[in-house]
């Protein structure tokens, strides 16, 4: 059976990548690891209200789609870093906007918000 090459497809392994790339935690991991490599706890450190859970299925989802690498250090204790690859910096740019995009426009959001609340 032939999968429609769409994102609106719901089989579609476009859409599943954008699912990926749009998940609140995915866009945050992304923009902290666009400084360089990050350990783990300094990761859960900096993005506060994710759980150790999400924090690691987040990273495992992103390493197997090719957007971050894990490197192991055979010290003790063990360090773990997590990285960009090359495939995870393309995203910077549009990471980067949408970043921009919710700074400039959280005051319209949150005046929207009010006016809609304000009607129910």
């Amino acid at each position: 059976m032939l999968v429609e090459a769409t994102v609106y497809a719901k089989d579609c392994p476009s859409r599943q990548l954008l699912d990926r790339i749009g998940d609140t935690w995915s866009v945050l991991i992304v923009a902290l690891l666009a400084d360089g490599p990050l350990r783990y706890t300094e990761l859960a450190h900096r993005i506060p209200g994710i759980s150790p859970k999400m924090l690691t299925q987040t990273l495992r989802a992103l390493e197997r789609d090719g957007l971050v690498t894990r490197t192991v250090y055979p010290v003790v204790p063990p360090r773990v870093d997590y990285a960009l690859t090359s495939l995870g910096r393309s995203l910077l740019g549009l990471v980067g906007a949408l970043q921009q995009w919710a700074e400039k426009h959280i005051a319209d959001v949150v005046e929207a918000r009010s006016a809609y609340d304000a009607r129910g």
